[in-house]
């Protein structure tokens, strides 16, 4: 995201030494993207944040594949997806390719044994469920309810739930995590023509910084295993840093929809992009106000994605017999379209409560084990009259 941002000390000119109270020295740390080409922030840490003391155990967590070429319209019923203690634990995987793994979790408790960093992809989790705090080496961030979290790859953090009821939709991606550039100047601000804005982000706030030396457990995912790491020293040692790379939140309640006289496309619904798929926020609105306008959306031919919709809340007009947390998946190579009767009722109505998170990928989704466990089995039949 580029934004400059910074929080805590650090010297006035980079590399150059920082001290502290003590004498000793404070410990730079360039947390950049690309082989040093592309967003960075430069951290001081309290001690060298290189101290291993031992690797202790890997584990594989590779999504396990139950269709591998897919072509089925699913429903999945994503509430089923069972709440367990851990963060980690908790996360299930349901559709993946090598772009993205897309899962729910339900964790009931905070992440608080052991810290985590996912060294190969930035994550995007949306909170459907849950108030808390993500607290990370770089800062804290407040979330609740509608809120999106970007946290980038190689980010140490841990989560803090207010209570045990928490759902959770995120999306891993080796690709970052950006704002559409048809919304931003050249220079990367957000337009006047943008649904939103800066003052939407929340950034991190909050800057713990512990100067403690022990036993710290961090799990670290690289490559389809959890690797078990002990350091030294406390991760959170952070005093300052100032930079472009770092955690940021967004709530998608303060989306502003974009509307027309006619059916606007998904792209006016578009809130993040990669390299590799796209993210939209379906969100209240007023229809189309031509005076003969179908609100509905048209039917439209899957030919360059798979399309993934998870639903929040409200009446989803373009669907029948849709409940929150219920995920459709409609995968390239045959169109689809708004359920029988959907597009008659929709005519004449003015406005939609509806709220939805859509992840459009440009490569085909596989299904996972845990995916096909929650599917509804029929829902590809739902266009038959």
């Amino acid at each position: 995201m580029p934004i400059y941002h910074r929080l805590g000390s650090f010297p006035q000119k980079r590399h150059t030494v920082f001290q502290q109270p003590n004498g000793r020295h404070y410990y730079e740390q360039l947390f950049g993207t690309e082989g040093f080409n592309n967003h960075s922030s430069l951290l001081y840490h309290t001690h060298r944040p290189t101290q291993i003391k031992e690797i202790l155990s890997s584990k594989d967590v590779s999504p396990k594949i139950a269709v591998a070429k897919n072509i089925k319209p699913l429903l999945l019923k994503g509430f089923q997806v069972a709440p367990k203690d851990d963060f980690l634990d908790s996360r299930t995987d349901l559709l993946v390719n090598s772009d993205c793994i897309l899962g729910l979790a339900a964790p009931r408790k905070s992440l608080r044994n052991y810290f985590y960093k996912n060294a190969d992809a930035d994550e995007m989790l949306f909170v459907h469920r849950g108030t808390g705090t993500l607290r990370t080496f770089m800062g804290n961030i407040q979330f609740e309810y509608g809120d999106y979290l970007i946290i980038p790859r190689g980010m140490i953090y841990q989560i803090d739930f207010d209570t045990q009821d928490n759902r959770l939709l995120y999306v891993e991606s080796p690709h970052p995590f950006f704002t559409p550039r048809r919304y931003k100047s050249s220079s990367g601000q957000l337009l006047e023509h943008s649904p939103f804005c800066e003052r939407d982000y929340k950034l991190p706030t909050e800057l713990e910084t512990h100067d403690e030396k022990g036993d710290f457990v961090v799990k670290i995912k690289k490559e389809g295993l959890l690797h078990e790491i002990v350091y030294a020293t406390h991760p959170f040692d952070v005093v300052g840093w100032d930079g472009y790379n770092f955690p940021w939140g967004f709530s998608i309640h303060n989306f502003e929809p974009l509307t027309g006289r006619v059916h606007q496309p998904p792209p006016v619904h578009q809130t993040f992009e990669t390299a590799a798929f796209v993210v939209c926020s379906f969100c209240p609105r007023l229809y189309d106000y031509h005076p003969q306008a179908i609100p509905a959306p048209y039917n439209h031919s899957n030919i360059d994605s798979d399309e993934v919709l998870y639903y929040v809340d409200g009446d989803f007009m373009s669907r029948n017999n849709i409940e929150q947390g219920h995920i459709t998946l409609h995968p390239k190579g045959i169109p689809h379209g708004p359920a029988p009767g959907a597009m008659e009722r929709s005519i004449g109505q003015k406005e939609t409560a509806e709220l939805a998170v859509m992840v459009d990928t440009f490569r085909p989704l596989q299904v996972t084990e845990a995916a096909m466990a929650i599917d509804d089995g029929v829902y590809y039949k739902s266009w038959t009259e």
